[in-house]
């Protein structure tokens, strides 16, 4: 009762039901909303492609929403910071190229190891000679390569469905010049279903199911999954999820906790892992959105986080009924609110994959690679990508600078 009165009780100028106000709920509720207009329907891609069965379907989304959900509540109410946690969508659009090599308890044994690895680099203190190990224009490549696909899918989904993807494109432009408070994203996704129901109604046969009770699961575990699951997925999410999230606080002046909220990141991780999830770790753009000044006074807004965190911990705990609507959703619209939740990440990637000119020939080839798919040695593309990547950028092209930099010298 002391450590639950400590959490929700004031401490110094802080006091949890007082501080909440319209800004910071706004922040929390777009941020929520973030979590889950785009990610779920990733996920359903990702377990179908490796034949995951509805039961299990429905841990997964369940997992990554509850334990995320829990863990956005008890970090903003601990350090009176706006930490958003959730999942890692990076971490789900890797995994659905890979789900068709493994079983379910086979990946949920990469994604507790991945978890204590996650838990490991918080408590030793090495996030930061982790990051800065691969170069993050590697990273972002080999993700920019792992979602072409997608964003391919999506150009033809529009046409496909040329009145719907047409009017929610064009509500994502105009979000984007007005730069409002609501991401693009979620304006476009929203337009999308609106326009979608008006003119062609949903398959009512995809939307009824019974409860599901979650169930620890058994994981096994293997040195092939370690290698092509869990290394890459710990990658994923210290740069796309916790680089991100810890810089926005600090970029507005606050001091984060990293190496715990690694660690803690970790520890739910590990927690989501035995119900089927990939991840429960502290997320990046919804960090962002909730410590933003526009989300109120600083001291207050890690009240958005909790509003954040339980909107997403109720949404997980109605998974059984939300994985069904959206299988019952046109495979053209699906593969839209596919397009539109990537987008950003996508370009984002592109960025910064080709922000160094000195890097332009380990670039080309890790977005090649990851894009290929080609599978060796049982070890997935976009593990190739990630290590042909940072060895040309290691010991090629960066003796190609000490040179040319040598070359520079001597003419001067």
């Amino acid at each position: 009762m002391a450590k639950l009165g400590a959490l929700l009780g004031r401490r110094g100028n802080t006091n949890p039901i007082r501080d909440l106000n319209s800004k910071n709920i706004a922040a929390g509720f777009v941020s929520g909303l973030l979590a889950m207009v785009g990610a779920p329907v990733l996920i359903l891609a990702a377990a179908a492609n490796g034949d995951f069965t509805m039961t299990q379907t429905i841990m997964w989304v369940f997992a990554v929403h509850v334990f995320g959900g829990i863990l956005s509540i008890l970090l903003p109410l601990y350090y009176r910071m706006p930490i958003v946690a959730c999942h890692s969508i990076t971490g789900v659009a890797f995994l659905a190229t890979v789900t068709t090599q493994f079983t379910f308890h086979q990946l949920i044994g990469a994604y507790i190891v991945s978890g204590l690895l996650i838990f490991l680099v918080g408590y030793l203190g090495a996030f930061s000679k982790l990051i800065h190990y691969v170069p993050r224009e590697i990273i972002a490549a080999m993700l920019a390569g792992m979602i072409m696909k997608y964003m391919v899918n999506f150009i033809v989904s529009i046409n496909q469905m040329i009145l719907v993807g047409g009017v929610a494109l064009i509500v994502f432009f105009v979000f984007s010049k007005w730069k409002t408070r609501i991401p693009p994203m979620v304006a476009a996704i929203i337009t999308g279903f609106v326009v979608l129901l008006i003119i062609e109604p949903l398959n009512s046969s995809g939307l009824a199911t019974s409860f599901v009770l979650p169930q620890m699961q058994m994981p096994e575990f293997n040195l092939i999954s370690f290698v092509s699951v869990s290394i890459p997925l710990v990658l994923l999410i210290l740069s796309n999820d916790a680089a991100v999230g810890i810089g926005a606080l600090e970029q507005n002046h606050y001091r984060p906790p990293i190496n715990r909220i690694i660690s803690s990141s970790g520890i739910f991780s590990v927690m989501a892992s035995f119900f089927g999830g990939q991840s429960a770790n502290i997320a990046g753009m919804m960090t962002a959105i909730c410590s933003d000044e526009v989300s109120g006074p600083r001291e207050k807004r890690y009240m958005g986080a909790v509003v954040s965190g339980v909107i997403i911990l109720f949404f997980g705990i109605f998974s059984w009924k939300v994985v069904p609507f959206i299988q019952g959703l046109p495979e053209a619209f699906v593969a839209m609110l596919l397009g539109f939740a990537l987008l950003g990440v996508f370009g984002n990637s592109l960025q910064v994959s080709f922000s160094n000119p000195a890097m332009k020939l380990s670039v080309a080839f890790t977005f090649i690679i990851a894009v290929s798919g080609t599978t060796v040695f049982n070890i997935s593309a976009p593990v190739w990508a990630v290590l042909i990547g940072t060895f040309i950028a290691k010991y090629i092209e960066n003796q190609q600078v000490k040179v040319n930099e040598q070359e520079k010298k001597r003419t001067a």
